[in-house]
C-alpha cells in the first residue's frame, strides 16, 4: 500500500484529526483515510434509507424519552 508523508500540517488540523480519530475509535491513520474516502468518494455510498434504518435501530435502544436539555448536554459533553 502506498505511503504519504504530510509536512507542515497545521497543529489545529492535527488536533482535530486526533479528536475525530478518538471519537470514532480509529487510529490517526485510519481517520485520515476515512476522511479522504468520504471527500473523494472512495468509500461506499451511504444512502438515505440506510441512514434512516440505522437511526431507527438506535432509537429502539433508548428507553423512554430524551429531553432537548439531555440531548444538548450530551452534545456538549461529546465536544470535550
Amino acid at each position: 500500500m502506498p505511503t504519504i508523508t504530510i509536512e507542515r500540517l497545521p497543529a489545529t488540523l492535527h488536533r482535530e484529526l486526533l479528536r475525530r480519530a478518538r471519537s470514532n475509535g480509529r487510529t490517526l491513520e485510519a481517520e485520515i483515510v476515512a476522511c479522504l474516502q468520504q471527500v473523494l468518494g472512495g468509500g461506499p455510498p451511504v444512502g438515505v434509507s440506510r441512514l434512516l434504518s440505522e437511526a431507527a435501530q438506535r432509537r429502539r435502544l433508548v428507553k423512554g424519552s430524551v429531553s432537548d436539555a439531555e440531548i444538548s448536554a450530551a452534545k456538549r459533553q461529546g465536544r470535550r
